[in-house]
């Protein structure tokens, strides 16, 4: 295992799991990727995201290749992993498995990663969340997979880990719109803006909804802001508002033990 600083959630202290909101700290990019880049998308020097993919892989103490992150579209599909996926990543934006010494990973800066465990049936999956997945339904298909697994929903706890904040997440009001035509509920998830034109959106807690809308009731965020906290998260707006022209992206993983 190596000694990378990591964020962990009490919900998912449990037997035969280990899991893992790793911040940027600990990794080897430099400039605007400086720490733990994972991203395999991103315009970083390729060695250095394949060195710092190492590190956290052996966290969980397996290879890289065993460390299965998708192709992430911002969609509502999930897959099971029922072997490492070295460097084929396939499109999806959650995975989940039932073997030991494969870990599942999602990748974020500033939507919202979840972490997800049932340790009686010993299944695990993680997923990305940003607002359109959240919205399609990516929590749901996530549980799908898990389910088809073995899990049970009353067994299954779930942590949204380091995303975007409710304070630090500015939209227009046709974001809103889009929620609400959905479900005229989700406008709890919003507070006004600054300007009129403008709303804030509660991204932690509509993830939480959703969870507990498909019978998750075991769940919580994990409470840090990637927009807020620079010295310890990567974050897509807070890049953009700066004018840069990318941004690190952030692993959080589970595996069982």
């Amino acid at each position: 295992m190596t000694d990378l600083p990591v964020i962990t959630s009490p919900l998912l202290d449990l037997a035969g799991v280990q899991h893992a909101f790793f911040t940027r700290q600990g990794g080897v990019s430099t400039g605007i990727y400086e720490g733990l880049n994972v991203g395999l998308g991103s315009g970083d020097a390729p060695a250095d995201v394949a060195e710092n993919r190492r590190r956290a892989a052996a966290y969980f103490g397996v290879g890289p290749e065993a460390l299965n992150t998708a192709y992430q579209i911002h969609s509502a599909t999930a897959l099971i992993a029922d072997g490492p996926w070295g460097d084929v990543r396939p499109e999806a934006d959650g995975v989940a498995t039932n073997r030991q010494s494969l870990v599942c990973g999602a990748l974020a800066a500033d939507c919202a990663p979840i972490l997800f465990a049932d340790p009686k049936a010993g299944v695990v999956a993680a997923a990305h969340a940003g607002w359109k997945g959240a919205l399609t339904g990516v929590a749901e298909a996530t549980l799908d997979q898990m389910l088809a697994l073995g899990a049970r929903r009353p067994d299954i706890v779930a942590v949204v880990g380091p995303c975007i904040g409710p304070a630090s997440y500015e939209i227009g009001l046709e974001f809103l719109e889009r929620f609400t035509a959905e479900s005229p509920g989700n406008a709890q998830f919003f507070t006004p803006g600054e300007t009129a034109d403008k709303a804030m959106f509660d991204l932690p807690a509509f993830v939480l909804h959703r969870l507990r809308s498909a019978g998750v009731e075991t769940c919580e965020w994990i409470g840090r802001d990637t927009c807020a906290e620079e010295d310890l998260f990567f974050s897509n707006r807070r890049a953009f508002k700066r004018g840069e022209p990318d941004f690190g992206r952030l692993l959080s993983a589970i595996a069982l033990t």
